[in-house]
């Protein structure tokens, strides 16, 4: 175990590919850091496939990714294209847009009509399921064929396989995990230590109570908004990482009603937002970064959210307010029952998928493997992952040097973690889960009894396979 946490850890300096002509910038997550430069990475990065690239007529690419708008990787991604297009003479035209709904159904829709790209970064659940089922993405296995070395510097047992037949498809770059931020400022005015390790969920009772005591509000969410994290969070402390992301029958659902029940027992205990129910996640964010709240559970997206709400100009990182950043940190969620504190929602949702359509053109197939070995490779991952994990054999060891503080302590957390599961919200989507989604709000005001709204879930979940 200890030896894949370490494979899926941060362990990656900040770095910054200059690109082409333009200047870079860094990701929002590290624009409070010292960045360093690569020595030309393009020449670092050799394979079969790259040297067939190079010596073949230039092609062009078209490449979607979820990289462009707010994502914080969006500048280094066109860093790292226009290396790869200096690199091998060749060209990418790029159609990514920021990962929403809409987003999805563009991608299948293209697929749906042969429209797809050559190249395409995209989750690797059930959103997949369609064009995997079509057989219009590839395999890594199959690539693996012809060009042996492609993704070899992964460990495989990282990179998901297909829900549609258990092959691989999509060669990962960084991935996530889910964990409570602390603001220690309204800690230290309650008296309350930093949760740890052995965090359990009475002791996160006891410190909510001091801390609404100290008039403080202990949990910053908006249950009527976004009460993804606790749905996810409260079901897997009645469960294992062993059995988390099986979606049970709905006469076995006793763990997802417990964990709706705990959600509401906190609601009727006054430790969410006194407009919990109304407010937006912006809203309760706010409250948090501003000292009105003390625990905010959330993904490692929004370490950048914190950095950027401690600067006087969340677009200029000058203005960071440095002792405002110190006062915050990210430790482990409250655990209950078999499930530590230390075992966290994690890991590797999305990859780069080579297309059917692209491997079968004589002309783009070899630029279309460079491309993503580009991508993927030691050097580049790293830029991208920060942070978060990645699923590289021999990550760079940390240079905390490059990493804001808030960083640096969610290595540090990481480096404790002992399990990284995936949410089985992704498994459950659509119009299962509005029953305890947007139905939050009835169910810990008692409206709607825990036991009937889980139920209606999975009978709409079950209704639909």
């Amino acid at each position: 175990m200890k030896k894949v946490l370490a494979m899926l850890l941060t362990g990656a300096m900040v770095l910054s590919l200059a690109a082409c002509g333009n200047s870079a910038t860094t990701s929002t997550d590290a624009a409070t850091t010292q960045t360093a430069t690569t020595d030309n990475t393009a020449t670092t990065t050799e394979s079969k496939s790259e040297e067939t690239a190079t010596s073949a007529a230039p092609v062009e690419l078209n490449v979607t990714t979820t990289f462009a708008g707010e994502d914080g990787n969006a500048q280094n991604f066109k860093n790292a294209v226009a290396e790869w297009c200096s690199a091998t003479g060749n060209t990418v035209a790029d159609t990514s847009a920021t990962s929403d709904e809409s987003f999805k159904t563009r991608v299948i829709t293209d697929f749906e009509t042969g429209s797809e790209p050559d190249v395409l970064f995209f989750f690797n659940g059930a959103d997949a399921n369609s064009f995997i089922e079509a057989g219009k993405v590839v395999a890594i296995d199959d690539i693996r064929a012809e060009y042996p070395e492609y993704a070899s510097n992964m460990n495989d047992d990282l990179i998901a396989d297909s829900l549609v037949d258990g092959k691989k498809y999509a060669v990962p770059v960084n991935g996530y995990w889910e964990a409570m931020f602390v603001n220690t400022t309204v800690l230290d005015a309650a008296g309350v230590s930093l949760p740890g390790a052995g965090y359990t969920m009475d002791d996160f009772k006891a410190d909510c109570e001091k801390i609404k005591a100290a008039g403080y509000t202990p949990i910053a969410a908006a249950l009527g908004n976004i009460p993804h994290y606790w749905w996810e969070f409260a079901i897997f402390n009645h469960q294992s990482p062993a059995d988390h992301l099986e979606i049970p029958a709905v006469e076995n659902a006793s763990a997802w009603v417990d964990g709706m029940n705990d959600i509401k027992e906190l609601y009727e205990l006054g430790y969410f937002p006194d407009n919990t129910l109304s407010a937006t996640d912006d809203e309760t964010f706010a409250m948090f970064t501003e000292g009105k709240a003390a625990f905010l559970i959330d993904g490692s997206w929004k370490v950048g959210g914190i950095v950027a709400a401690c600067q006087a100009d969340a677009d200029d990182a000058s203005t960071i307010d440095q002792s405002k950043l110190d006062g915050f940190d990210v430790t482990y969620v409250p655990g209950n029952g078999s499930r530590k504190a230390t075992d966290l929602i994690g890991g590797l949702s999305m990859g780069y998928y080579i297309t059917t359509k692209a491997w079968d053109d004589p002309d783009k197939r070899a630029a279309a493997v460079s491309f993503v070995e580009y991508m993927t490779s030691d050097d580049v991952i790293p830029v991208f992952a920060q942070h978060t994990a990645s699923a590289l054999k021999n990550a760079p060891a940390v240079d905390e040097s490059q990493f804001n503080s808030l960083q640096v302590k969610a290595m540090k957390m990481m480096s404790g973690t002992t399990s990284l599961t995936g949410a089985v919200q992704d498994l459950f989507m659509g119009d299962c889960r509005v029953s305890t989604f947007d139905g939050m709000p009835e169910i810990v005001t008692g409206k709607v009894s825990a036991d009937d709204a889980v139920a209606e879930g999975l009978e709409t979940y079950y209704s639909q396979q």
